[in-house]
């Protein structure tokens, strides 16, 4: 069991407000960052998210029960606090992800870090949804295809072709800063 694990049943059993805090600053950066590359960056946007994600986590803790990582089950929450408020914005459309052999987040330097991100949030919704998720977020395709209601080869689909737009996108940043 996790450390975050631990704090979210302390919590639920005691409700006291030091083992909360302890939770909030446990999980909140891994959510923030999940949040911030669904928001494309949007500082604001994702500090928003994230309050309305503990707002509803702290409502329905009760359900916590341990089948999945606090983790998991608190990005969850994140992602549909997103998803609802995607559709009420229309300017914040739905995307996924394309699939490649290794993560394409892994161990960049800070140049290659910025590309990426930019990269990242240049993807549409479908692809850049479905590669945070798999690759960053480390779900597997048969929770991303329940997540986002769609076929289990959807979800690898998407993934494939986001990791080769990624793959692309970051050639060309090399080139050009050549």
């Amino acid at each position: 069991m996790s450390e975050a694990d631990e704090l979210a049943q302390r919590f639920v059993e005691r409700r006291d407000e030091r083992t909360f805090r302890l939770l909030y600053r446990k999980a909140s950066p891994r959510v923030y960052a999940f949040l911030l590359r669904l928001v494309r960056l949007d500082h604001a946007l994702a500090e928003d998210l994230l309050q309305e994600t503990w707002v509803r986590a702290v409502r329905s803790l009760d359900q916590f029960r341990g089948a999945a990582q606090f983790l998991t089950w608190l990005t969850g929450i994140a992602f549909n606090v997103w998803r609802e408020r995607a559709r009420l914005d229309m300017r914040r459309p739905l995307h996924a992800i394309d699939e490649t052999d290794e993560s394409p987040g892994a161990e960049l330097d800070l140049d290659q870090t910025i590309a990426f991100e930019q990269a990242l949030a240049t993807l549409n919704d479908d692809h850049r949804i479905v590669l945070i998720l798999h690759d960053i977020e480390g779900f597997t395709h048969p929770e991303i295809a329940a997540r986002l209601a769609v076929a289990e080869g959807t979800s690898k689909s998407r993934l494939s072709e986001a990791r080769a737009a990624l793959r692309t996108l970051l050639a060309r940043s090399e080139e050009k800063q050549r």
